[in-house]
């Protein structure tokens, strides 16, 4: 039973999981926060140019079936918002990537059998040419 209790701390000890935890997190307080633009902020500014007070109030009904399609639209209009910045979030993210590609390489060519040798390498261990002195000349 300890050997498992150990496991099972190795576990949650993890990055991985705690960034799983963590994310989850967050993401259930942004679908909050989504919620409230959309109903508090998003709705009110866009009823009075489609002449209804309030989305969620707007339903038919269809053989004794309540439709509520209101509520779909605010759904549609928060999963836009999510997408978006899911989007621009993950956009950042890969210009952070490509940042970090762009740095110094750790390797060179060499001129003569033309492999891939450390940089600062100054005979090639594969053909056994002199860089430095092709530096020279």
């Amino acid at each position: 039973m300890k050997k498992f209790f150990n496991e099972f701390k190795k576990f949650a000890v993890k990055g991985n999981a705690i960034d799983l935890a963590v994310g989850v997190v967050i993401g259930a307080a942004f679908g909050k926060i989504t919620s409230s633009l959309v109903s508090d902020i998003i709705t009110p500014l866009l009823s009075p140019m489609l002449g209804k007070v309030d989305f969620a109030g707007l339903n038919f009904n269809f053989f004794g079936a309540t439709v509520n399609y209101g509520l779909f639209i605010d759904a549609l209009i928060e999963f836009i918002i999510i997408a978006l910045a899911i989007f621009i979030v993950i956009k950042q993210i890969n210009r952070l990537k490509d940042k970090e590609e762009k740095a110094i390489p750790a390797t060179k060519n060499c001129q003569f059998c033309h492999s891939s040798i450390h940089l600062e390498a100054i005979k090639c261990p594969n053909c056994t040419s002199n860089l430095a002195e092709s530096k020279q000349s």
